[in-house]
């Protein structure tokens, strides 16, 4: 069965995922443990590690049973159809996680950023990201001289 990414209300990602158990889906809020200082003490808190995020796991014909759980908003989408997530990344935000004494921090991609090439013939080249469009991404690698055009098929 697939993964898919809802958003829920602000601050309700951990409520949300014991509501999801709780009726029998197979839910997925990955968290990290922060220490947050005030004057008087130090506290280790629990925090969603993507804000206002869960992951589900039900089947296609199913996806409607999560809107029955208080605080869920909708389906992340991605070109129109529910964002569906891996069974790989599921299990590496889950590795991710369980490290002890790693700081971890979500950024979103911001025209200006500094981005690596994972694969292909510019693969470990560093580029900056230039735009982000619904189905593609222009990244300028300025070694070359040229702007790369990725583009997400359909």
């Amino acid at each position: 069965m697939p993964w898919f990414a809802i958003l829920t209300k602000s601050r309700n990602e951990k409520k949300v995922t014991e509501r999801l158990r709780s009726v029998g889906i197979e839910a997925y809020c990955p968290i990290r443990t922060e220490v947050k200082q005030w004057t008087d003490r130090k506290k280790k808190i629990e925090v969603p590690l993507i804000p206002s995020y869960v992951f589900v796991c039900l089947d296609e014909r199913e996806r409607d049973k999560v809107f029955v759980v208080s605080g869920v908003v909708r389906y992340l989408h991605w070109l129109g159809k529910p964002a569906q997530v891996k069974d790989e990344e599921i299990a590496e935000l889950q590795k991710l996680t369980s490290l002890e004494g790693v700081e971890v921090e979500v950024v979103q991609w911001q025209p200006g950023s500094i981005v690596s090439i994972p694969s292909g013939p510019f693969r470990g080249m560093e580029g900056i990201l230039e735009r982000v469009e619904k189905r593609q991404v222009h990244i300028i690698l300025e070694e070359l001289g040229v702007r790369i055009i990725v583009h997400r098929k359909q």
